[in-house]
């Protein structure tokens, strides 16, 4: 065949191509509809499509669909003219495909493609797994972990342009790239589970670093590396047996958001008279005596004026939010959700929410942020035992009373009964409130309060003892990044302890994601966590086991995990002298029948009788 005919065909061949790109790319910016796709066969199957025209009087135009298996039931004119409430309904026999959407205006017709997608493989095997009292969390933010694509440390157009690592506000460049790059790291440490701090758009002017102020919600922020390097993050981490947690802000958005400059109703955010703070008073959701509207300024007062409150008593919020946690999961992989500020939020809207996500993904789980004091508190917005009006269905919450009135007064208070390691047992004994406390997330710190290396006033012995108690109490632990290297910080401004893990950019000096980058003393810390959490990610006893704790006497607090095939004995001698340990005569009901201890940390066999040091923690493994 002569070159020149091919060279033809080739040059009419690119030429259709390119027309027909063009083509869809000119539909898509005729209307933005979301959620932006969906998928064939699920049980979300009613989706209600919010779409935006680029122009007052949109709205009247007519609409059609013709797609096999798909029904437009209802077309909704809201009161904001450039947008539609399409409710649409995807039959079981609907096949994936593009679904063609028609607006149509003076016998003019313009088309969006809308994809009806095949879905994600591997429901509850390989994704929306659910995280549980067997993984271990590794809480990490992405802009301060590792920049591992360069090219994206700025995008033209975005408001917030800084990019100086000297300032902890500005933003210094790590993104998903670098996560992805340092998978190894955290597979080696015992890490099973990553959960990063939010990474759809966030297109404020500044503090964009954090991620909590989402200006899209159908688009994973460019600085990070955007959609498909979230895509390969999710992909590489199920690879590896590894699971995905994904940071859900349903109470608010950032002021730069598209439906709060644009909204398609008025109350799409909580309206007030004037600018109405939120009280944060958390106790008047339960208190019986309770002021109705003190009740409302708690839960619809703002965060901040540059954080509007979304209305989730609105049924098209409702179903914006509800759609758009269900496409993260399908688009993404996610196994599981954190929370953010889940108090805030209209609760039976979080009920509701939850519920959809379960009915579509089983195994999935989530966890809420409860920044309270009191066990009462914090229990009220989980599933609990209590006979009251509302019933939370939240599987479980962030654990702030194990760390604000368990772990850090026991290990930073004197010895006593009032005070020490007997707040740490008197809040588990509490435990009962709950429907299944191990669905409790434990934590020693985060990115919102101070290091714990700091708090424990850089103290080895005292860290090393929170450390072995978060891999081996009840619950699930979360470890926020650099604990393992001995970061700290503390958290007034709150900048202080959201700073770089050394190593993760090229021009670092030192790397501490290597052993020759740490310092022993690092080093130490970095192999007793990894020692620990290895034991922990094989041990039944720990990761679904039973717990017995005893009442804590002149500073030694002792409690077990254990099931039918392993016994483990966690002794925390937080007292001022050395104690004696004597299986044989001391915690009979749980170590009659064991000879031996074995330390999981040295491997030292310590028989049946011992002492453990003032300022110590063993986590012994029994024998017999």
């Amino acid at each position: 065949m002569p070159s020149a005919y091919i060279s033809k065909k080739l040059k009419f061949f690119t030429i259709a191509v390119f027309l027909l790109f063009t083509s869809y790319s000119s539909f898509a910016q005729y209307a933005d509809i979301y959620p932006t796709n969906w998928w064939a066969g699920m049980k979300w199957n009613k989706v209600q499509l919010l779409v935006h025209g680029s122009y007052d009087g949109f709205n009247k135009e007519d609409v059609q669909i013709n797609y096999p298996g798909v029904i437009l039931e209802k077309i909704e004119r809201l009161e904001n003219s450039k947008y539609f409430a399409l409710d649409i309904n995807i039959s079981p026999e609907a096949k994936p495909g593009i679904v063609n959407i028609r607006f149509i205006k003076d016998g003019k017709a313009n088309t969006v493609a809308w994809p009806l997608n095949k879905r994600r493989e591997g429901r509850g095997t390989k994704f929306a797994q659910g995280v549980t009292s067997s993984d271990l969390i590794y809480l990490l933010m992405p802009d301060r972990f590792s920049n591992g694509d360069y090219s994206n440390d700025k995008v033209e157009g975005m408001r917030d342009q800084s990019l100086n690592r000297d300032l902890i506000y500005a933003r210094h460049g790590g993104d998903l790239q670098g996560v992805i790059n340092h998978l190894d790291y955290l597979q080696d440490l015992g890490v099973t589970t990553v959960w990063m701090t939010p990474v759809l758009e966030n297109d404020m002017s500044n503090r964009t670093e954090h991620g909590y102020a989402f200006t899209n919600e159908y688009k994973i922020d460019p600085r990070l590396g955007g959609e498909e390097a979230y895509k390969r993050l999710s992909d590489s981490l199920h690879k590896r047996g590894m699971k995905l947690i994904q940071d859900a802000v349903y109470n608010h958005v950032g002021s730069k958001n598209i439906f709060f400059l644009d909204p398609p109703v008025k109350d799409w955010v909580h309206q007030w008279p004037t600018y109405t703070n939120t009280s944060f008073k958390d106790q008047v959701l339960f208190d019986p005596y309770a002021s109705a509207d003190e009740k409302k300024i708690m839960s619809d007062g703002w965060f901040t004026k540059e954080m509007p409150d979304l209305n989730q008593s609105n049924p098209y919020v409702a179903n914006f939010l509800i759609q758009h946690a269900i496409w993260c999961v399908e688009e993404f992989g996610v196994d599981g959700w954190r929370i953010d500020t889940y108090i805030y939020n209209d609760l039976n809207f979080m009920n509701h929410c939850n519920k959809a996500l379960v009915d579509e993904y089983p195994k999935i789980t989530m966890f809420g942020e409860t920044w309270v004091h009191g066990v009462p508190d914090q229990s009220y917005f989980c599933q609990n035992n209590y006979n009251i009006p509302f019933k939370s269905n939240l599987i479980g919450t962030t654990d702030f009373q194990e760390l604000f009135y368990g772990i850090m007064p026991a290990v930073n208070d004197t010895f006593g009964w009032t005070d020490g390691v007997n707040k740490l047992y008197t809040t588990t004994a509490q435990d009962f409130v709950y429907k299944n406390p191990m669905n409790e997330v434990i934590f020693l710190d985060n990115h919102d309060l101070s290091r714990f290396f700091s708090v424990v006033g850089e103290d080895i012995d005292k860290y090393k003892m929170g450390l072995a108690w978060l891999m081996t109490f009840r619950g699930i632990p979360e470890m926020y990044y650099g604990t393992e290297i001995l970061m700290k910080g503390i958290s007034n401004p709150d900048g202080n302890v959201r700073l770089d893990f050394k190593g993760g950019w090229k021009e670092d000096s030192v790397n501490k994601f290597t052993a020759a980058g740490r310092t022993d003393k690092e080093n130490d810390v970095f192999n007793y966590v990894r020692t620990l959490a290895r034991f922990r990610k094989n041990s039944s006893a720990i990761k679904t086991g039973k717990m017995m704790q005893y009442v804590p006497v002149d500073g030694l607090y002792v409690y077990f995990r254990y099931d039918t095939n392993q016994t483990i004995m966690c002794i925390m001698n937080t007292g001022k002298t050395e104690k004696e340990i004597n299986l044989l005569k001391q915690y009979i009901e749980r170590t009659n029948g064991f000879i031996n201890a074995k330390d999981v940390i040295t491997g030292e066999e310590k028989g049946s009788s011992f002492v453990i040091p003032a300022k110590k923690m063993f986590v012994l493994q029994l024998e017999k």
